[in-house]
């Protein structure tokens, strides 16, 4: 079945169909991980985006009912150079393809993806569409690059809940949450209570959490301003953890500012340095935003963690409160663990918070 893959730009791309046949349209981006096909087309982040992924075949381990990251796909569409045919694994319940038709989850293959993603490097991240046939009336929907600024809102919990334990109480904010951040957490003994992201301060002071922790999520930061006074009272009571989106919020309720990056990071081994430590640790990242290093200055924050490659801002936190946030995941899922102890400092900052220890 022959399907294409246009963009918004003009440029088209041949391929071959899989999945659902229904046409789509989304922002076009590209991840290079070898792995961890399945964790990245259910990472809410990717909520919206058709999902480019530069490795040249995926689906060699199948699905598998584990590594979900969240109940249904999050990424529109799927584009890949190869899908395995027979994947082969253990676990595997059934193939790539086979998931996505029954997900309706639409897909194309036998492109060139590499020449897609040096496109998308060279000229930005763009809208693009999976379509039959390409017509003028294609290149006309198109035109109008805006994209949802309701992302958050289509993605977050609805209602509250709680992942239990006998552990140390975290509230989190959810923006778009990943399932392994919630594993993370459980590993650890934390009990989680899980808000919407419409949640009101005084609402999760009156759960007496311990701790709060915000999600990753999709879309760009300055379309959740509503949450930033929460974010504000909140670290003025609780020692306060973000990742990804909620590293962006954190920074924006802080007086920082973020910017989009031309093509995003969006893969698993992104070397990050802790300034404070020296440190580097290989993460796993999925953002198209960034906080601005620029706009620190004359706030209360101080970067802890820079990117290696392009020195962006990839650790904060702030110099009067227990309060710290990261670009990355630690959670990884996919990707390597390296900087899982993040985890840990939150909660030792948790319990030195107890103990009347004085922050640093």
């Amino acid at each position: 079945m022959k399907r294409y893959l246009v963009l918004a730009n003009g440029s088209v791309y041949a391929g071959e169909g899989f999945g659902s046949t229904k046409p789509v349209t989304g922002e076009v981006v590209f991840n290079t991980g070898m792995s961890g096909y399945q964790e990245s087309l259910t990472d809410l982040s990717y909520h919206g985006q058709i999902l480019t992924f530069t490795y040249p075949l995926i689906g060699n381990y199948g699905i598998n009912r584990d590594d979900f990251e969240s109940l249904r796909p999050a990424a529109s569409a799927i584009v890949a150079h190869e899908i395995a045919r027979r994947p082969s694994n253990w676990r595997s319940q059934m193939s790539l393809a086979e998931w996505a038709e029954k997900m309706d989850l639409p897909g194309i293959t036998g492109m060139d993806t590499r020449a897609l993603t040096k496109e998308i490097r060279e000229h930005g991240v763009m809208k693009a569409t999976i379509v039959d046939e390409v017509t003028p009336d294609v290149l006309a929907t198109l035109a109008d690059t805006t994209l949802s600024d309701r992302q958050v809102a289509e993605v977050t919990t609805q209602t509250t809940y709680v992942n239990p334990t006998d552990g140390v109480s975290i509230a989190m904010i959810d923006f778009g949450l990943k399932n392994s951040i919630l594993r993370a957490l459980a590993k650890r003994g934390v009990n989680v209570t899980v808000f919407p992201a419409t949640v009101d301060a005084q609402t999760i002071l009156d759960t007496n959490p311990d701790g709060v922790l915000l999600s990753n999520g999709p879309g760009d930061p300055e379309s959740v301003e509503g949450v930033l006074p929460v974010i504000r009272t909140l670290q003025d009571r609780l020692p306060l953890m973000g990742i990804c989106l909620g590293h962006q919020l954190f920074a924006l309720a802080n007086g920082a500012e973020t910017y989009k990056l031309k093509f995003g990071h969006r893969g698993f081994n992104h070397a990050v340095r802790n300034l404070n430590t020296g440190r580097i640790d290989f993460t796993s990242q999925n953002h198209g935003y960034a906080v601005d290093a620029s706009s620190i200055v004359d706030t209360k924050l101080e970067i802890t963690h820079e990117e290696i490659n392009d020195h962006t801002v990839e650790g904060l936190q702030l110099t009067n409160r227990p309060a710290f946030s990261v670009q990355f995941h630690p959670d990884a899922a996919p990707g390597p663990h390296d900087a899982e102890y993040l985890f840990d400092d939150f909660l030792q900052m948790i319990a030195n918070e107890k103990q009347g220890v004085q922050h640093a």
